[in-house]
């Protein structure tokens, strides 16, 4: 089964890249016995902290770039996972890239000697399974909270489809081969 037709899948390359820039791929939410709440929102290229109930320096709100997380975590016991987070990031600004290029020269780019379509969903998945495992290191190493990858589970499903999608020049729309098969 198909998920997506092989007319279609370039445009579901480009917006799957461009989403995933921008959707949040880990939402933690920790209650710190003494201290207060803390939401945390790990975009691909910043992390978001929410403090409620407790100011540091009468701030409530941080906002971290990935160099400005890496050099807070150094040495830190989640610094692997600050590092797997820095790796899927890498992956995500690459088919972000790949997916300008094939936006603004979608023909030029079809003809080259990698699908885009492809190259995106590999991307994808491979950025889904990184940052899935940067999760795992933040459960498993402590990190307070439960930790959501809504946004982890999207980039694997969508690589996965982008990856299966029908690229055959020649392919035939369902709906036309079941109507010439009923006359």
């Amino acid at each position: 089964m198909v998920w997506v037709r092989s007319e279609y899948a370039g445009e579901l390359a480009v917006v799957s890249a461009w989403l995933a820039a921008l959707i949040p791929w880990n939402l933690t939410y920790a209650s710190i016995p003494g201290y207060g709440t803390i939401l945390y929102l790990r975009y691909p290229f910043l992390e978001v902290q929410y403090l409620v109930g407790w100011t540091i320096d009468d701030r409530s709100f941080f906002l971290h770039s990935i160099p400005a997380a890496l050099r807070n975590q150094a040495g830190q016991v989640v610094a692997d996972a600050y590092l797997a987070w820095a790796a899927g990031s890498t992956l995500i600004a690459v088919a972000v890239l790949t997916a300008i290029a094939y936006y603004l020269a979608e023909e030029r780019v079809e003809n080259g000697p990698v699908d885009p379509v492809r190259l995106i969903g590999g991307l994808l998945l491979a950025a889904g399974i990184v940052l899935l495992a940067a999760t795992y290191l933040l459960v498993t190493l402590g990190v307070p909270g439960i930790p959501l990858p809504v946004g982890t589970l999207l980039l694997g499903a969508l690589g996965a489809i982008l990856l299966l999608a029908d690229r055959r020049e020649d392919a035939v729309d369902e709906t036309e081969y079941r109507a010439d098969d009923a006359e």
